[in-house]
């Protein structure tokens, strides 16, 4: 079994259990000796499709049965964690199992595995399996990607999701955006940003491309008055010098800018009163 861990993690589920199928027995387990497996990445069980099940349930009884470990306090939910909760909304008191002796590298291989396999699972559930999975056998994205049968950037894009405020995973989690939001909202530089502009895209009902305008458009306007404070820190000393004396001696802020060929001194006033004062001064300098 674990040799089969390691280098088939593309096979499905059903491949990963055939080796002794024939020695299988299976048995009628309380659902209260049941425990969900404590290496399951899976966040969100959708409440309808549990509904759905658990009345298919009631009329036919689990078809398939779950596969479980042996614990010291009952049994850890292999696979069918679905089957199990359904099972118990149904208000089933037994349900089908398999029993396997599985370590826990296993149990969490197999949990991982089965989720990836799922056409419902939200992109940060793929993203969080994927860097389990890396962390767990030490896979680069690369080798990763060729295991599962994916691209390196594919996987690489979902792995980013898990940099997102809390807020916005839980935005994901929720549906209210997309795993493609989620990643054109890193294109900002901090955290305030990302979770007002979350917001927006679900206000506006905004779509991936509209984002990643809106988001070049803002991370521009941000950048231009940085580029007029970098060029007011390269004035010429002497112009500051000149600016300061003028200051201290019409009593305003003066403001002196130079080009190549001309140069422009402006004197703040923000009264008549201040002109005129101003003007006098000008007026009756050298005198």
């Amino acid at each position: 079994m674990a040799r089969g861990l390691g280098k088939g993690l593309g096979r499905g589920l059903d491949a990963l259990f055939q080796e002794n199928r024939q020695d299988e027995i299976i048995e009628e387990l309380n659902v209260a000796e049941l425990r969900a497996n404590p290496y399951q990445p899976r966040i969100e069980f959708d409440e309808a499709a549990l509904e759905e099940l658990s009345e298919s349930i009631k009329l036919h009884g689990v078809l398939q049965p779950i596969v479980v470990r042996k614990s010291v306090k009952g049994y850890d939910i292999v696979v069918g964690e679905r089957r199990f909760r359904a099972s118990k909304m149904a208000g089933k008191n037994k349900i089908p199992a398999i029993v396997k002796t599985l370590t826990d590298q296993q149990m969490m291989e197999l949990a991982i595995i089965e989720n990836l396999q799922r056409e419902d699972l939200n992109p940060l559930e793929e993203a969080k399996s994927y860097a389990t999975l890396m962390k767990h056998l030490n896979l680069t994205q690369a080798e990763a990607a060729d295991r599962l049968g994916k691209s390196r950037s594919y996987i690489a894009n979902l792995l980013r999701l898990l940099n997102l405020p809390q807020e916005v995973k839980m935005m994901i989690n929720q549906k209210e955006i997309s795993g493609g939001h989620g990643r054109t909202l890193l294109g900002l530089k901090n955290e305030e940003d990302i979770i007002k502009v979350a917001h927006k895209v679900v206000q506006e009902a905004m779509s991936v491309r509209a984002l990643e305008d809106f988001i070049k458009v803002m991370n521009q306007e941000e950048l231009e008055p940085q580029s007029k404070e970098v060029k007011i820190k390269q004035k010429p000393k002497f112009l500051v010098k000149h600016e300061e004396l003028l200051k201290q001696n019409l009593g305003t802020k003066v403001e002196i800018s130079k080009s190549r060929k001309k140069g422009k001194i402006s004197i703040e006033f923000t009264s008549e009163e201040e002109f005129n004062r101003l003007i006098h001064l000008l007026e009756n300098v050298g005198e």
